[in-house]
């Protein structure tokens, strides 16, 4: 953990602020993806839930979603009991207001993603993917928590060759992305 620490100056008084920042890691199960956005509004479960079905045929999903206000309850849908206890539990975990989290099998982001980003309270997606991640959250001196972005996968290791190209779209052509 590292700490950053502001100091505000207001005329004859001192005001001591500070922001801790860690590092939260999610690793989703074999087969399962997750996209990690910020949203808004209590009617956030409602309309991504409906996003989600209308996207792919039997999807199975869990959605949560944080409130930064009110009850600032962590709200949650799904259609499998398994992932959406996943995906609150994740949610709790990173702790950050205006969070939410899908957690999905048998469909990929990129079949849900266009859907999602049309929904109206969803504001921001951090990413989208099926690698253990890091959530880098800050936590102010008011124990408020941002997500300040996602450390996603691992760390390129080269440059792909021309052997690596053709295993790129044999691959995609695998699993039914390219004829």
């Amino acid at each position: 953990m590292s700490e950053v620490t502001l100091l505000k100056i207001n005329r004859c008084k001192a005001t001591l602020y500070y922001m801790e920042l860690q590092s939260v890691e999610i690793n989703p199960p074999e087969g399962v993806q997750l996209i990690l956005a910020q949203s808004h509004f209590i009617k956030t479960i409602e309309d991504v839930y409906e996003c989600l079905v209308n996207c792919v045929p039997n999807l199975k999903f869990g959605i949560s979603f944080s409130e930064a206000s009110g009850p600032c309850l962590v709200r949650h849908a799904g259609n499998d009991d398994e992932l959406e206890k996943l995906a609150t539990d994740y949610l709790l975990k990173v702790g950050a207001g205006h969070a939410l989290l899908i957690v999905m099998k048998i469909a990929f982001p990129i079949n849900v993603l266009p859907r999602l980003k049309d929904v109206p309270e969803v504001a921001n997606i951090f990413c989208a993917t099926s690698n253990p991640i890091e959530v880098i959250v800050a936590e102010t001196s008011h124990k408020r928590r941002s997500i300040l972005g996602v450390a996603d996968g691992q760390s390129p290791k080269g440059v792909e060759e021309e052997k690596d190209v053709a295993e790129r779209k044999e691959f995609l052509r695998k699993i039914g992305y390219k004829l």
